[in-house]
């Protein structure tokens, strides 16, 4: 019997939803295939679904001839509002004559897809598949809230085992890994993937084949003058001890900058994923600005190193990243909006009106923790950008930017009012913990923050500043009121605190008169 190879482009391991709301699992070949007849993929893990459209964009770039850098941006452009008016989306010879060509078997024993079958000779032996699935305790950890444990490991199904496989690839933590030896080095140390712990943003078309051209980074001169490749297009595997290829577009650019290295071992059929090999990749970074984060640019520093991703976080509001997203800004500009987003202004009207954000977050700290990985959706909110409504986006930062400075009041007077009550407060000394009444303030005030923010973008001549201080003075009140009823200096030191949140800033102006 011969060995599973379990074929990618063919098995069904995407679940997608279709524009009449059904939902299937199809193979890659086919979601491209059928994607003018899809609304969105269905993927229920959302760093699964961020790998995937990544890759996605990079097969659709190739199959449309997107990934022309001889081609100017301007004919670029053009190219692509000329793919987007047409109704039956990908040419099918096109996305098969590329699937034809590559492997995309999981389980090939040559070329793995996205895998390394070198692993099975330079590990001494796999991770386990516990270490594969995200979510699974492994190792001496507590399984708190899990039936797994690594005495008694369960397969995986092999569609599953995929989403996690693209997980590590983009999402990989950083530190020790189980030991390598290449060329008589053992080596244990990993670098973080090229994601790990951002947020992730992509427009969101009416059907997943608008969202992937939509997607396409543009073509630029600075990519360097190098054969571009995905990890399935390479001649060769490459050697892990030597300096990467360089990072170019859109190819490696959207699939290539990984910095782990995967092998699966199947079930006898092929349905499942019974171990896992996972290690180091390369020992080197593969600095670029990927095209779908929003960045903090800090010009001071080396130009591999200016850009920095805005971080995940699971308690943050999307709300609150809209004007990065709208601001056009320059290069200049201490906050970047992904630039994907640079060319939308280029997409055909009518679905430019329609576009709305895919956000895919992966809460995680900058090595090995994982909190929590969540997903959200926009309304359409291309109409509200700087290009096409400059008083709307200004309005949007605004807002932001007070609602963010009075939430950082909160907090201080919050704890200052704490501490006022407190022995901690007595000996001047910080708290070594955040004090209840700061926790519950903050945890009351962002949801109210939400709704006064979309009020706010309604009644443009409303105060933001004050409308948040209200919220603000509202949340702190409630938060306090059972200390107050005990307390008389309770009493004293909130509404201390109230007049500080009331308080308007003083100008530059006032404080040099």
């Amino acid at each position: 019997m011969p060995p599973p190879l379990y074929a990618a482009d063919t098995e069904p391991c995407i679940p997608v939803r279709f524009l009449d709301g059904h939902q299937e699992d199809l193979g890659l070949r086919e979601v491209l295939v059928r994607a003018h007849l899809i609304e969105d993929l269905a993927l229920p893990l959302p760093p699964a679904a961020s790998a995937a459209l990544r890759i996605l964009a990079a097969i659709a770039a190739r199959t449309t001839g997107l990934d022309n850098p001889e081609m100017s941006a301007g004919k670029w452009a053009a190219h692509r509002r000329d793919l987007l008016k047409k109704p039956h989306g990908l040419d099918p010879g096109a996305v098969h004559d590329y699937f034809d060509r590559h492997i995309w078997g999981l389980f090939h024993p040559a070329r793995p897809l996205l895998q390394d079958p070198r692993l099975a000779t330079q590990c001494e032996e796999p991770a386990g598949v516990n270490k594969l699935v995200f979510g699974r305790p492994e190792g001496n950890n507590l399984a708190w809230l899990s039936p797994h444990t690594d005495t008694d490991p369960q397969p995986v199904p092999t569609a599953q085992a995929l989403w996690h496989l693209l997980i590590h690839h983009y999402y990989g933590a950083a530190g020790k890994w189980p030991v390598r030896t290449v060329d008589g080095r053992r080596i244990s140390k990993a670098l973080a993937g090229p994601l790990r712990s951002t947020l992730s943003f992509h427009p969101l078309g009416r059907s997943l084949y608008e969202t992937l051209l939509a997607g396409i980074p543009k073509p630029a001169d600075d990519w360097p003058q190098a054969d571009d490749h995905c990890p399935w297009e390479e001649p060769e595997l490459p050697d892990p001890l030597a300096p990467p290829a360089p990072v170019t577009w859109p190819g490696r650019l959207l699939t290539g900058r990984s910095s782990h290295a995967v092998l699966l071992i199947p079930s006898p059929d092929g349905q499942h994923v019974t171990n896992a090999y996972l290690t180091w990749g390369t020992q080197d970074k593969l600095p670029a600005a990927d095209p779908f984060l929003i960045h903090h640019v800090d010009t001071s520093k080396p130009v591999t190193q200016r850009h920095r991703p805005r971080r995940a976080d699971a308690d943050r509001a999307l709300w609150r990243d809209l004007d990065a997203l709208l601001l056009a800004g320059d290069e200049n500009a201490a906050v970047q909006r992904p630039q994907a987003f640079t060319t939308l202004n280029e997409l055909p009207p009518g679905l430019r009106a329609q576009l709305r954000v895919r956000v895919h977050g992966f809460d995680q700290d900058g090595r090995t923790d994982n909190r929590t990985w969540y997903t959200a959706l926009t309304p359409p909110i291309w109409p509200w950008t700087q290009e096409h409504d400059p008083p709307t986006a200004q309005r949007i930062a605004e807002c932001r930017k007070e609602a963010e400075a009075i939430g950082e009041l909160l907090e201080k007077v919050s704890q200052d009012a704490w501490r006022a009550l407190t022995a901690a407060g007595a000996s001047g000394r910080a708290p070594r913990r955040l004090p209840s009444w700061t926790k519950h303030a903050r945890t009351a005030y962002w949801p109210r923050a939400e709704a006064v923010f979309w009020q706010l973008l309604k009644d443009r001549d409303r105060d933001a500043r004050a409308a948040f201080a209200a919220e603000a003075v509202a949340v702190l009140q409630d938060v306090t009121r059972p200390a107050i009823a005990r307390h008389f200096e309770a009493a004293r030191a909130v509404a201390r605190a109230v007049t500080r949140l009331r308080r308007r800033p003083r100008t530059a102006g006032r404080r040099s008169a």
